[in-house]
């Protein structure tokens, strides 16, 4: 296929054929320009590639191009157990890997029916929300480092390890938690852990306050974000927009009140809305969001009751270790399940939890086998993405990083 040279190539071929290797083009700022963004860039949020055509220094459309994070984690699942997949969750939003875990095991125990404890129910909200709190942190450190303030970073990363530490005690790891379980958690949860999440909801809000204080009264930040990528209610529901960007568009929607699972129902929280849907609402959702997470997460504690945390169900929930060096009966489910799988019935699910970045879903097709005959995964990020060229159509180029940032994306869910 020919493809025809530009003039701007043109000049650069005759400038390497002369000897006089000195060359002049035009003003850029009077011409149209096309720019690479990423897909190594640190305000990119990962491996995220936008191609920019400028008019000065304003955007005259853009084009969002993913896929360099793909590793194909919805053929790898038509090959392994439901028990097996469960670790590769954690690397879709690997900065909300609990919840991301809780998302995926909803949906197994829909196709097979099964319900977990009370108890392993209300342990799951807490790990859903701390992982909101995670995500939520890195969202507000990295927009305001993105607009060029540092401190909050900093101050969002000392949060955020302290809710890392009590993830080393609930689950054994920081990061890549695999904590839940088809039927229950891989453990329950710890005197230790218990006392950890309590004094941590206890002095959150105030260092949360600290970083209001600094940032909202900052005349820069707010210049840098007010009235900057604004996507109407309209437009934020027809590219399938959900969660705190979708809140930020004026819709009243989240999934935790609207079509609630767990123990949602049972506890009393506020959904913050923001009306002007630009940067700034967006980052108004996600700061209040925080609030909400911590008033879950004490009730979550004061009605959490004792009791079993893994379903009754030898068939298809995985029995206790000390259990299968012991029993022989244990030892053969533990067999049976682990070579061939929990055999749901024939059907189809799909079920979705309220993410840090949106509705994230997982929609499972079996035919009765250990493992599903297509797994298809609903992640927020690649959603949102679609509205970039929307977004940061007419603004400036350095708008372009407080938008994205705005949007929170992170590459590993979008490209799964």
């Amino acid at each position: 296929m020919n493809i025809p040279i530009t003039e701007s190539q043109l000049k650069i071929l005759r400038a390497l054929e002369n000897q006089d290797t000195t060359i002049t083009f035009d003003d850029p700022l009077e011409s149209d320009m096309v720019l690479n963004m990423g897909p190594q860039h640190p305000a990119t949020h990962g491996v995220l590639r936008l191609i920019i055509r400028l008019d000065g220094e304003t955007v005259v459309a853009a084009v969002p191009e993913l896929g360099y994070l793909h590793r194909g984690y919805e053929k790898l699942a038509e090959n392994m157990s439901f028990h097996e997949f469960i670790p590769h969750t954690d690397r879709l939003d690997y900065l909300s890997t609990l919840a991301n875990n809780v998302a995926y095991v909803l949906a197994v125990e829909k196709l097979a029916g099964i319900e977990a404890p009370r108890r392993a129910q209300f342990i799951r909200v807490i790990c859903a929300e701390l992982a909101r709190l995670t995500s939520h942190l890195v969202a507000l450190g990295t927009m305001v480092m993105d607009t060029g303030a540092v401190t909050i970073l900093l101050w969002a990363w000392r949060e955020r390890e302290k809710i890392q530490d009590i993830q080393d005690e609930l689950t054994g790891v920081r990061f890549t938690t695999s904590f839940t379980r088809v039927g229950g958690l891989a453990q329950d949860m710890s005197d230790a852990s218990l006392s950890m999440i309590k004094d941590f909801i206890q002095q959150f809000p105030e260092k949360l306050i600290e970083c209001e204080k600094l940032v909202l009264k900052n005349r820069i930040f707010i210049q840098r974000c007010e009235g900057i990528g604004v996507i109407s209610k309209e437009d934020a529901i027809s590219l399938g927009w959900t969660g705190p960007n979708l809140r930020g568009s004026g819709v009243d929607h989240d999934l935790r009140r609207d079509n609630p699972y767990l123990v949602y129902n049972e506890l009393d929280f506020h959904v913050p809305v923001y009306n002007d849907g630009d940067t700034l609402a967006r980052f108004y959702v996600r700061l209040q969001e925080m609030r909400e997470s911590v008033k879950i997460i004490q009730q979550c504690l004061e009605k959490m009751p004792q009791g079993p945390i893994h379903a009754s169900n030898p068939k298809k929930v995985l029995p206790r270790k000390e259990n299968i060096y012991g029993k022989m009966e244990e030892l053969i489910h533990d067999f049976m399940i682990v070579n061939f799988g929990i055999n749901p019935p024939v059907g189809e699910v799909y079920h979705a939890i309220e993410a840090s970045k949106g509705e994230l879903g997982f929609y499972i097709v079996s035919k009765g086998e250990g493992v599903p005959w297509r797994l298809k995964i609903r992640s927020p990020s690649f959603v949102n993405l679609q509205a970039m060229p929307l977004l940061v159509k007419g603004h400036l180029i350095s708008d372009v990083v407080a938008i994205i940032g705005s949007i929170d994306p992170v590459m590993g869910e979008a490209d799964k």
